[in-house]
């Protein structure tokens, strides 16, 4: 991920993790989305602060601070950042992985000259997250609007990448927010244009977090433990010898992992453990990809490969285990893609009507696609009456019918519905 930052001439930068209160208090409609959420430091040693000092929720303010000191002229922009760091919501139900109080991610900052600009960096790393979710993780997602009563605090539009985990429920997987000129007027950041008057940047950030390493566990993983993608697997190839007393066969894997590891991330179990026991503990850390060689595969010139997501086993020649492997690591990634986007399919309905709405979302979780007229009247009481929050407004729109599904007034645009960790 951080290689398509740079590639998009994105430059890796750090601020500070504690932020003056004066200095958050600046954006209101920022401040007021996340103060619930802020934890504060009042104290120095034993002394009082004069002022509380947060831990960043995230980092808007601080770079919002230091581009009102660097950016004088249209020649100054673009400012295209990135951080990766840790921060902290103090939230009050924790889940693993999910929703902690603190927690590690990326977050993209960057100010444009124009309005259209900074919308075309959103959706250019909103289109980054979608690739790599689905290149490198095998995770499918649907890419989409935010609601204005979803959207991210001080934000004008809220662009999200959606994906479904195995039981059905949505998981937001990245953000990516165009903030119009609304922090450069709160921070009082302006430029010399072209044109030679003063003028507000606009402005964007985009964030993916560790939350997404849930999302490969609740969309891969079975009862065994861990299916990781093999594109981000640690380990993407683990030898196990088999009956390794036996003379030449520990040297013999030895030599098979050090070819392996110059195409892939590739180890070797040496321990006195069992092969089955072996065999259970790289399936629970989910190694996309077992070789077994003993004495008779030695032999016979061959070893044994076997997958992790479906324990398919192949004897392979040991002249072609390289392209063997290279070959294998892909289907498991198309396969895993695929069986996570059936499911998806599986599990998304539509809806008409409020009846529909009740049959569809009573049969379980998923992903429900709808008509909506755009009220946050609407939106609460699909809350209420079915238990479902609005996911996104796909960028790939449908034409579902003329109504609303919770009202019945004239409705213009497909919105999706679901329950969300």
């Amino acid at each position: 991920l951080d290689g398509m930052f740079k590639a998009t001439g994105h430059q890796n930068v750090y601020m500070p993790m504690l932020i003056p209160e004066s200095l958050l208090q600046k954006e209101k409609d920022h401040v007021e989305g996340f103060a619930p959420e802020v934890a504060w430091v009042t104290m120095g040693g034993s002394e009082q602060l004069e002022e509380r000092l947060c831990v960043r929720p995230t980092s808007e303010t601080l770079f919002c601070e230091h581009y009102a000191h660097i950016i004088h002229s249209y020649r100054d922009l673009p400012k295209l950042y990135n951080q990766w760091c840790s921060v902290m919501r103090w939230e009050k139900t924790t889940r693993p992985f999910l929703r902690s109080a603190e927690f590690l991610w990326q977050e993209g900052h960057t100010m444009h000259e124009t309005a259209e600009e900074a919308r075309a960096e959103t959706v250019q790393m909103l289109n980054i997250y979608a690739e790599f979710c689905e290149k490198y993780l095998a995770i499918p997602v649907v890419k989409g609007v935010k609601t204005d009563k979803e959207k991210f605090a001080g934000a004008e539009e809220t662009y999200t990448i959606e994906a479904m985990m195995h039981d059905g429920k949505s998981l937001q997987s990245g953000t990516s927010h165009y903030f119009g000129d609304g922090f450069a007027r709160a921070f009082d950041i302006q430029f010399t244009g072209r044109n030679n008057t003063l003028q507000y940047p606009h402005q964007t950030s985009w964030g993916m977090s560790t939350r997404i390493i849930g999302a490969i566990i609740m969309t891969h993983g079975d009862d065994n433990g861990l299916v990781l993608p093999p594109a981000v697997a640690p380990v993407q190839v683990m030898v196990v010898p088999i009956a390794q007393h036996k003379p030449g066969v520990e040297e013999a894997a030895v030599a098979l992992c050090d070819r392996l590891k110059k195409s892939f991330r590739a180890d070797i179990d040496l321990s006195e453990n069992s092969p089955g026991w072996k065999f259970a503990q790289y399936e629970m850390k989910g190694v996309p990809l077992r070789v077994e060689l003993g004495p008779k595969d030695i032999e016979a010139g061959q070893c044994v490969l076997v997958r992790r997501d479906n324990r398919e086993k192949t004897f392979v020649k040991l002249e072609d285990l390289e392209s063997e492997v290279a070959r294998l690591l892909g289907e498991i990634h198309d396969s895993l893609y695929q069986k996570a986007l059936a499911n998806r399919e599986a599990n998304t309905h539509v809806a008409h009507d409020m009846a529909e709405m009740h049959a569809v979302a009573d049969g379980g979780n998923g992903f429900y696609k709808t008509m909506w007229c755009g009220s946050l009247e609407c939106e609460l009481k699909m809350k209420e009456e079915i238990g479902v929050t609005s996911r996104c407004m796909p960028l790939e729109q449908e034409h579902l019918g003329d109504t609303c599904v919770c009202c019945g007034r004239p409705a213009h645009r497909m919105i999706i519905w679901g329950k969300a960790y």
